[in-house]
């Protein structure tokens, strides 16, 4: 089987090299780097780094799902292999995490995404679900080893069947990043796709936070676009009551949501009125974010 990895980097060189590195050591035959708009500087170290991979170079940050989509048609064009692996530069898997991700997967005919599970014990390890109402959430789980149906691949490393990617497409772009895998297992599980977390397959994803905006923005006006493109106007009016209420309760002291930022909630609200999608405001996109994924 000729596996192919596809990582998304921006601005963290080393991190970069140590994600491809450790996706070879574990049966990667062929890694893709996609460069979204980094210094020189950066694309040195990851080109001297990784000598063997295929590097795509963007001319500026188009996002985690744009690109994705620029090396998952990479690899869709040259025909290599019926699996895919995505992750971000930041990923670490664990020893034989690939292996037992990819198994999981092949073992099923009609398997379409899976993904591996999050390396922590709080609430990450839970299964990904989605919500009419409130788009991708996390439901409880036995986490008992092997597959598990969930309704969407986290981003931290998902795998791709090809015949999946050639039925359903790729992500969807207007979200830039963020809630682009939920949208993409609710179209894959429409298709007749079945989607799976793999436990035993771990994965860490070291940081998670951000003091910028632009993570609290984009999850929150891409979920609500999300709910409002899948299950209508009505949903995302309630959404949108309840992500109000909770930015106005958390403006005054009350409890704050993970990557709390007032001004990039407000905007991620104003925006969703507004239709707008694709990047984020550039009052917000002093990008100090590395694409982290949830």
């Amino acid at each position: 089987m000729t596996l192919t990895a596809v990582v998304v980097h921006r601005e963290r060189p080393d991190a970069c090299v140590a994600t491809g590195r450790a996706l070879l050591a574990q049966g990667v035959d062929h890694l893709v780097v996609v460069d979204n708009g980094s210094s020189a500087e950066a694309v040195a170290v990851v080109r001297g780094g990784l000598p063997g991979a295929e590097l795509l170079e963007l001319a500026h940050n188009t996002g985690f799902g744009p690109g994705a989509n620029a090396g998952l048609r990479q690899w869709l064009a040259g025909g290599q292999g019926e699996w895919v692996l995505l992750a971000p530069h930041d990923a670490e898997p664990d020893a034989g995490c690939v292996a037992t991700l990819v198994a999981a997967a092949a073992d099923r005919a009609h398997a379409g995404l899976a993904c591996a599970e999050y390396g922590t014990d709080d609430i990450l390890n839970n299964r990904p679900t989605v919500n009419p109402l409130f788009g991708g959430v996390l439901a409880p789980s036995e986490r008992r080893p092997g597959w598990e149906a969930c309704d969407y691949p986290h981003g931290t490393l998902l795998l791709a069947r090809r015949q999946c990617l050639d039925d359903i497409g790729l992500f969807d772009e207007r979200y830039f990043a963020y809630c682009e895998e939920t949208d993409l297992g609710i179209r894959a599980r429409a298709a007749g796709w079945e989607v799976g977390v793999v436990w035993g397959a771990v994965v860490r994803n070291p940081g998670m936070t951000s003091t910028s905006g632009v993570p609290e923005y984009l999850m929150l006006r891409n979920s609500l676009h999300l709910v409002r493109w899948h299950f209508g106007r009505g949903h995302a009016a309630v959404h949108f009551a309840v992500a109000t209420w909770i930015t106005v309760r958390a403006s005054l002291g009350g409890r704050r949501p993970i990557f709390w930022h007032r001004r990039g909630r407000f905007l991620a609200l104003r925006d969703f009125a507004l239709g707008r999608t694709g990047p984020p405001p550039e009052s917000l996109s002093s990008f100090s974010v590395h694409q982290r994924r949830r």
